[in-house]
C-alpha cells in the first residue's frame, strides 16, 4: 500500500471517529473512552497530513508561477526559492508521518515501575545503585512526574541492595523503557587509598505499571507470607509482622515489601510490583513470538546486557547500543542531560522499525 493511500485512509477514519463521537450514540463508557483515545492519537497525524497536503498544493501553485513567461522576474525568483524550500521539506514531512504511523507500543502511555539492584562490585555497586536511583528521581522531577519510593533495601552506608519506585506522569514508560539493562560504573571508590579505578555494575528494570485489566491475578494463585521487617545489617525495625512477601505460584515470581509499617500498605505495594512484573513477562513472551529472529538496534532488552558505562575519571557516559558518548557525566547524573540519551535511543528505535516496514 502506497503512503498516499495510507494517509487517505487515516484521514477518512479520523473523520468517521469525529462523526461517531459527535453523534452521542455511544452509551458504553469503555467503548467511548477507547474511541476518544483513538481520535486523540490520530489528531496529530491528521494535522501532519494536512501540512503535507498544503505543501504539495503550494508547490503546484509555485510551479505554475515559475512556468508563466509573462510573470514578473522578481516574483519568479522568489517563487523558485520557496519551491526549492518546499521540495526539501516534503520528504521530511513524509518521514515524520511514517514515524507517526508506526504501530505504537500499547504500554507507551503507561506509568512505570523502576527497579534497581546492585550487581557485581560489592559496596561500590550498592553506592552506584543509589546514584542511579537518585538520577531517575531527579529526571522525574525535571519532567514533573510523581516519583514514589516503594521499597529501598539499604546496607547502612548509603548503598542500595535494591530500590523500587513508582513513576507517574505523561508517557513515562515510553521515555524510560530503553533504560532496562546493566549499567556499569568506572570510578575510584572513596575507600580506595591507592586511587585505583574499580568497575562495578547495577541492574535497571523499567516495567509498565499494569492495571487490573492488563493482567488477571487470581487469589488461589497467590501465597502471601508476613514476617517482621528488618533494617540495614539485619537489625529489627518493627515489632509487628508488617513485612509482606507475595509469591505468584504459577510463575514463581516473588515480591517482598517492608517499607511501610502497615501490613496492608506493604501488601498493596507488593501487588502493584507483582502486577507490573507479570505484565512485563506477558509482553516479553509476546514480543519473543512476534520477533523470534529480529534483534533491535538498541539491544534485546535483556537485563543481563551491558547497555551503558559511566566513567568518572573521564567524565563521560557511553551508551554501547548506539555508540553514543557524552562528556557530560554530572549533567546526566543530575537528570539534566539524560534526555539526550533517551532521544537518541528513541530515534534509533524508530529508524530500526521503519527499516522493517519499508
Amino acid at each position: 500500500m502506497s503512503l498516499d493511500t495510507k494517509l487517505e485512509r487515516v484521514a477518512e477514519h479520523h473523520k468517521d471517529l469525529a462523526e461517531t463521537l459527535a453523534s452521542g450514540e455511544q452509551t458504553d463508557q469503555q467503548e467511548l473512552a477507547r474511541l476518544s483515545k483513538e481520535y486523540s492519537d490520530l489528531t496529530p497525524v491528521v494535522a501532519k497530513i494536512e501540512e503535507l497536503t498544503g505543501a504539495k498544493a503550494e508547490m503546484g501553485d509555485l510551479a505554475e508561477m515559475i512556468a508563466d513567461p509573462a510573470g514578473d522576474a522578481e516574483m519568479r525568483e522568489m517563487a523558485e526559492a520557496e519551491f526549492a524550500a518546499l521540495k526539501a521539506r516534503i520528504p521530511e514531512l513524509e518521514d515524520e508521518l511514517k514515524v507517526l504511523l508506526l504501530p505504537k507500543d500499547e504500554a507507551d502511555d503507561k506509568n512505570a515501575i523502576l527497579e534497581i539492584r546492585a550487581g557485581t562490585g560489592g559496596e561500590e555497586a550498592g553506592l552506584f545503585a543509589a546514584t542511579l536511583f537518585r538520577m531517575y528521581q531527579r529526571y522525574a522531577e525535571k519532567h514533573r512526574w510523581k516519583f514514589e519510593v516503594i521499597e529501598v533495601n539499604e546496607t547502612g552506608i548509603g548503598a542500595y541492595k535494591e530500590a523500587i519506585a513508582s513513576i507517574t506522569g505523561r508517557a513515562v514508560f515510553s521515555r524510560l523503557k530503553f533504560e532496562s539493562g546493566v549499567h556499569r560504573v568506572q570510578r575510584v571508590p572513596v575507600t580506595e587509598s591507592g586511587g585505583r579505578i574499580h568497575t562495578s555494575a547495577a541492574t535497571v528494570a523499567v516495567l509498565p505499571d499494569a492495571e487490573e485489566v492488563d493482567v488477571e491475578i487470581e487469589d488461589k494463585d497467590l501465597r502471601i507470607d508476613v514476617y517482621r521487617s528488618s533494617g540495614p545489617g539485619g537489625q529489627s525495625v518493627n515489632t509487628t509482622d508488617s513485612a509482606v512477601r507475595i509469591t505468584h505460584l504459577p510463575t514463581g515470581v516473588t515480591v517482598s515489601i517492608q517499607d511501610e509499617k502497615s501490613q496492608h500498605k506493604n501488601k498493596a505495594k507488593a501487588m502493584k510490583v507483582l502486577r507490573a512484573r507479570l505484565y512485563e513477562r506477558q509482553r516479553a513472551e509476546l514480543d519473543a513470538e512476534r520477533a523470534a529472529d529480529r534483534r533491535s538496534q538498541i539491544g534485546t532488552g535483556d537485563r543481563s546486557e551491558r547497555i551503558r558505562t559511566y566513567n568518572f575519571p573521564q567524565g563521560r557516559v557511553t551508551d554501547h547500543r548506539i555508540g553514543l558518548t557524552l562528556h557530560k557525566l554530572e549533567a546526566v547524573l543530575e537528570g539534566e542531560a539524560l534526555d539526550e540519551l533517551v532521544d537518541a535511543l528513541t530515534t534509533e528505535d524508530q529508524a530500526a522499525r521503519l527499516a522493517t516496514v519499508e
